[in-house]
């Protein structure tokens, strides 16, 4: 009866080790938490409570010294990574997949906050391959999913919310703005900023309540509701200030978009190329080559430019033409910032003059100007006379009160004046939509997504709301400060809103 029963136990035992794992159970996570491809070294990273036995089962110390099998926190352990062995002891049958390093980070005191182990191996393809595919046959393991480490990172109360994309930001960063815009906010100088705003809001939340729980009285002192009133207006005037930063936090981190126009044949494309130094567009005589938009993404003074090349701007016959010059209208109107390009070797005649017409109403505050083909200039030019050719075409542009634009000469064809031309350009952007020219914790944004706007936005048509009403209707002013303390928490993922966090964490690569 006793053996009936012993096998019945170990057949048990064995039809529920071969079911799978939910979710909850494989709560250990790993991912390759370096690109793919050939280079020196490869990262696979494991997190979860199970990592220590991850450790155990493929983590083989190369020197005897070393031959504990547990492993120090912190520290780099030469090593032969091998195929998970249940025993967790060495065995002469084991198969090496590899040779590298391996840490050990014990939790808390972990990125995730988690137990994390990380293999540093050859990132060759068969070597990282080899390495997912043995963890893949750990019960309790299963592959991360897009940004889940970071996740737990803030779950575990490591990063909120804008430290979290302040990180996806540095990763994503290409030009110098970028980089010390995504460190600002990954280093938690924005979340301190949120979070001193919204407790300045709580506290006024905390005053009106009090007065509805015990009123003005023996326990209460007077006043108490203009202090608060007092109090949320100045939070109001600063939540102004901050969206009042005209877009300089998104321009910097999605691009300052700058649209190319002018004229045929003034040499936009010829711009486009030089800026790309790559022939990027197609360069031709023929007036209208250039139908349809192209953009290029490029680092202009540090800063992330997506530059559009447009159609010259003129009357035209031609339908396809028409539909070019329709959609090049429509990229100026709705760029950060123009150039306008054209042709200095043109005198303002009756003829260039009726070119400029349709440029009047595309230029304003935000346009710059290149005078192109300083070249076919006639060779006893003089700075009085260029002067006297530039100034003659921005009164047939601009308002005869309006001041004169930023404005540069040269010639890409030869190349003469180009060396000034960006290095000026590249300078006046800086002053226009750089906020990091001096120092970076003083001028830095704290709005740079458009949700922080929105949330920013209702905060303040809350406390708007608060400041409108009177002292008796103490109980739905309660309500408006609870409404915008819970909107500025939205920012930071003080507050547990599942659709921000999915919104937030799903742009992330899968090992991150």
């Amino acid at each position: 009866m006793s053996f009936i029963r012993s096998s019945s136990i170990a057949t048990s035992r064995t039809f529920f080790s071969t079911l799978t794992r939910s979710d909850a159970q494989q709560s250990t996570i790993y991912a390759l938490s370096t690109p793919p491809g050939k280079a020196g070294v490869a990262v696979v990273r494991v997190s979860g409570k199970e990592a220590i036995s991850v450790w155990k089962q493929m983590v083989r110390p190369t020197y005897s010294h070393s031959a504990h099998l547990l492993p120090r926190s912190w520290r780099m352990e030469h090593c032969r990574i091998v195929k998970p062995s249940l025993q967790c002891q060495p065995t002469v049958s084991e198969s090496v997949l590899d040779e590298g390093l391996a840490v050990y980070f014990k939790g808390p005191r972990s990125f995730t906050t988690e137990d994390v182990v990380e293999l540093h191996v050859h990132s060759g393809r068969a070597v990282v391959a080899s390495i997912l595919s043995a963890l893949s046959t750990i019960p309790f393991c299963r592959p991360a999913e897009p940004g889940e480490f970071t996740r737990r990172a803030f779950l575990g109360g490591r990063l909120d919310l804008t430290q979290v994309e302040g990180l996806k930001d540095l990763i994503d960063a290409e030009t110098e703005s970028q980089r010390k815009m995504a460190v600002h906010a990954a280093g938690g100088a924005m979340r301190a900023t949120y979070e001193e705003l919204r407790n300045g809001i709580i506290r006024c939340l905390a005053s009106v309540e009090a007065l509805i729980d015990f009123g003005e009285g023996e326990d209460i002192e007077d006043g108490v509701y203009e202090q608060a009133t007092t109090q949320a207006r100045g939070l109001l005037d600063t939540i102004r200030t901050y969206l009042s930063d005209g877009r300089r936090g998104e321009l910097i981190r999605s691009g300052v978009r700058l649209a190319i126009f002018g004229p045929p044949n003034v040499g936009k494309s010829s711009l486009l190329n030089f800026l790309a130094q790559r022939e990027a567009a197609i360069v031709t005589p023929i007036p209208g080559t250039t139908r349809d938009l192209l953009e290029l993404s490029l680092d202009i003074g540090g800063l992330p430019i997506i530059v559009t090349d447009t159609a010259g701007l003129r009357k035209t016959h031609d339908v396809v033409e028409q539909i070019g010059v329709k959609r090049a209208t429509n990229a100026v109107q709705e760029a950060d910032a123009k150039l306008c390009v054209l042709s200095i070797s043109h005198l303002p005649n009756d003829k260039f003059k009726q070119q400029l017409r349709p440029l009047k109403s595309l230029i304003n505050s935000d346009t710059f100007f290149l005078f192109n083909k300083a070249d076919l200039l006639p060779s006893e030019r003089t700075l009085e006379n260029i002067t006297n050719i530039t100034n003659t075409i921005f009164d047939n542009l601009l308002p005869q009160s309006s001041q004169r634009p930023h404005a540069w000469v040269a010639s890409l064809k030869t190349g003469e004046g180009t060396r000034e031309f960006i290095a000026g350009f590249g300078q006046v952007l800086q002053e226009k939509f750089d906020v990091f020219d001096t120092d970076v914790s003083a001028h830095a944004p704290l709005i740079t997504r458009e949700r922080h706007r929105v949330h920013l936005e209702a905060a303040s048509q809350y406390l708007e709301a608060f400041l409108a009403l009177p002292p008796e209707d103490v109980v739905f002013a309660a309500e408006e400060l609870r409404y915008a303390a819970r909107a500025v928490g939205k920012v930071s993922g003080a507050i547990d809103v599942e659709e921000v966090l999915d919104s937030v964490f799903s742009s992330f690569c899968i090992g991150k």
